[in-house]
């Protein structure tokens, strides 16, 4: 056993600052809910401790209480919620023997709306597009008949090759409505990476963007469409989002099937059509989701209609007080789950911001010149539009945060804006503090952690508990999340750091990983390492004082020098809080090899221009990092390198790096962004040996 002195989170005595309560809880819909509990099953809930508690012991209970107080739309109601016995693998049943469509939920919802307000609000560089949700049905109608004509029938993949727009959102409901399986990728991504993962589902139909815009500049993906559909034998159709007035899709060839521009795809169903719903089992496939694929082929994730629903639904309307009058914003592209949970939020009856761009671009009203380049651009679009939830990523409030962008201070009143959530890494602690400086102090930060893998949130906000630095604010309802020691041990209470687990079944588990391989794909990626539990692959501590989860990392990149473990998120906060624009990005590995005797945190250095990497810059972290943490934090090595690698996400890819420093032949999918700057990974690692 290691000196207590040398853990990660062990004094009780402090509790990190206190940054946001809600106003008025009582009005909340969470505190609603609590109330119809105790007033249905004779309890005397106080808080949100004791709800989240009654929550994981009494699960189907809980469930059945979502269910019908949020409202899902369903003609056939289930004969079980799910039983309470059951194991976490196999996934249980839950909703069992009931019937439902998942886009009906979204086009239907059982919120009270008027048809006429606008459902969606389609934003990019240099335009605005507001769509009703009359107008939003009409779409799908059509879509949906021209899918029809092509003989989409249930079961069916359809890919989009799409960016964050409403041909997007439309052309996922139409496929769902009829209880096809939709599946995206970000029109910027590679060829490589796109076959990586749809030639393993082998889509009927592919939807793709004739070219995206980024930055002021248009980049064609007519070329990338060729190659992809020449790879793709079992398309049926391929058809063209246009965005210019003379496209030319000659070049693209089908095994079998057309090629169809998008405005003669919708000419192939009927105009007499009506928008008809396929009722099926709560677990019919809806979206499948890719795993990162650092070191092999990107897993194909699929995720069920009513477990995806019902947890959107329960974080939307619960955690994050959205209704039909919020206006939801999340900087996403398609690819990443976060679209997913996004659009979720027509199932709340709330406005949709689809925003297709650069997060520093904005569009000038005023100006005919049309969209020029702004730190403030995202606030800009807030205030313009309203928007009351604005989720974005870690990565970009930090930038916000070292170029001390104060949208206040520029007469951005924000006044409508409730919250903002950060995901996608952990978010720093003096991040926190500085968003309560730039933005409206009333707003609810809520970051938040989850992921592809559940589709949703394990650790999310909460209008109950309050907001402290350099925290997730609670654990979802519902969710059983723990800490494990390596010996599987609950370490939770003490504020030890540990693996994240959740030990009760929760209903959007995947149903299942595609290929004749997917059963034993999915019991190796979440139940071998604690047989009967799901691991997640993060590390987490909870404080002892507050309960709220802290982010240390992903468990591949966790650090153990001398026996003490911790994550590399440790590191990066540390440096950016002390070296702001001296240091861009930074990469913290353990390295490990053989030879050995015990491991070495290396520290990498992606230097800001016109900065210089010196001997004086590394003594400096090393002093700094051993006042902020502690001796066995400290780097044994620090060296500057000229990239750091990341995933099509933005994700940055620890896993390769550490395996490539411990001595191991890794060989990198196209998930990684920049793929190439491994090869100077490889040679730090044959220098350094």
């Amino acid at each position: 056993m290691s000196d207590p002195s040398d853990q990660i989170g062990n004094d009780e005595n402090l509790s990190p600052a206190k940054l946001w309560t809600h106003p008025s809880p009582g009005s909340t819909p969470m505190w609603k809910f609590m109330q119809s509990l105790n007033g249905k099953y004779g309890l005397q809930l106080k808080d949100y401790h004791d709800l989240h508690k009654w929550s994981i012991e009494n699960i189907p209970s809980f469930w059945d209480q979502i269910w019908h107080q949020l409202g899902i739309k369903a003609p056939q109601m289930y004969s079980k919620v799910v039983d309470g016995n059951a194991s976490m693998f196999p996934r249980p049943t839950f909703f069992s023997g009931a019937k439902l469509n998942f886009a009906e939920n979204f086009l239907f919802p059982s919120a009270t709306i008027d048809a006429d307000a606008p459902a969606v609000i389609a934003a990019s560089e240099s335009s605005r597009e507001s769509i009703s949700w009359n107008q939003l049905r009409d779409r799908v109608r059509r879509c949906q008949a021209g899918m029809i004509a092509l003989e989409v029938k249930r079961g069916d993949r359809i890919a989009g090759y799409v960016a964050n727009h409403v041909n997007a959102l439309v052309a996922m409901l139409a496929a769902t409505s009829l209880g096809a399986v939709w599946t995206a990728v970000s029109p910027d991504t590679g060829v490589h990476a796109v076959l990586e993962r749809l030639t393993q589902i082998e889509p009927s139909l592919l939807f793709a963007d004739e070219s995206s815009a980024y930055n002021g500049k248009t980049h064609p993906v007519v070329p990338k469409i060729k190659e992809v559909a020449s790879s793709l034998p079992s398309l049926r159709g391929v058809v063209i989002f246009e965005t210019s007035s003379q496209p030319d899709f000659s070049s693209i060839q089908l095994s079998s099937g057309q090629v169809y521009s998008y405005n003669n795809f919708l000419k192939l169903g009927s105009e007499s059509s009506e928008l008809a719903f396929t009722y099926l089992d709560p677990d019919h496939p809806v979206y499948i989701l890719y795993s990162s694929g650092t070191t092999g082929a990107p897993k194909c994730i699929v995720h069920g209609a009513i477990g995806t629903l019902i947890q959107h639904k329960k974080e939307h309307a619960l955690h994050c007080s959205i209704g039909p009058q919020s206006r939801l914003f999340y900087f996403t592209t398609c690819t990443w789950m976060m679209w997913h949970w996004l659009v979720s939020g027509l199932a709340s009856g709330a406005t949709l911001i689809l925003y297709d761009g650069s997060p520093f671009r904005y569009k000038n009203a005023s100006s005919a010149s049309g969209s020029e380049p702004d730190d403030l651009a995202m606030p800009r679009l807030c205030e313009e539009l309203g928007i009351t939830h604005l989720g974005t990523s870690a990565k970009y409030l930090s930038v916000l945060e070292q170029k001390n962008i104060m949208p206040r201070e520029v007469g951005l009143s924000l006044a409508k804006l409730e919250a903002i959530y950060s995901t996608g890494s952990p978010l720093a602690p003096s991040t926190f503090s500085y968003v309560y400086r730039a933005f409206p102090p009333t707003i609810n930060l809520g970051s938040i952690t989850g992921g592809t893998d559940i589709i949703s949130l394990f650790g999310a906000p909460c209008p109950l508990v309050p907001v402290y630095e350099g925290e997730i604010q609670c654990l979802g309802l519902g969710m059983a999340v723990q800490a494990w020691d390596f010996e599987g041990r609950n370490v939770s209470a003490s504020g030890e750091p540990g693996d994240l687990v959740c030990v009760q079944p929760f209903p959007c588990e995947p149903v299942q990983f595609w290929g004749q391989d997917g059963e034993q794909k999915y019991r190796a990626s979440y139940f071998e390492k604690f047989p009967g539990v799901w691991h997640h692959g993060d590390f987490v501590r909870f404080h002892t004082n507050t309960g709220g989860l802290v982010m240390l990392g992903r468990s591949d990149g966790i650090l153990k020098p001398a026996g003490v473990r911790f994550g590399s998120a440790e590191i990066y906060n540390v440096l950016l809080e002390h070296f702001p624009g001296v240091v861009a990005d930074a990469l913290c590995i353990g390295r490990r090899r053989e030879k050995d005797t015990d491991e070495t945190v290396v520290l990498f250095l992606k230097m800001e221009p016109g900065n210089e990497f010196s001997d004086q810059l590394s003594e400096d972290i090393q002093k700094v990092v051993r006042s902020a943490l502690s001796a066995r934090h400290v780097p044994g090595i620090i060296d500057e390198c000229p990239d750091i690698p990341v995933t099509t996400n933005g994700k940055k890819v620890e896993g390769s790096v550490k395996q490539i420093l411990c001595g191991m032949n890794v060989k990198t999918s196209a998930s990684v962004a920049n793929a190439e700057c491994l090869d100077w990974y490889r040679e730090w690692a044959k220098m350094h040996d």
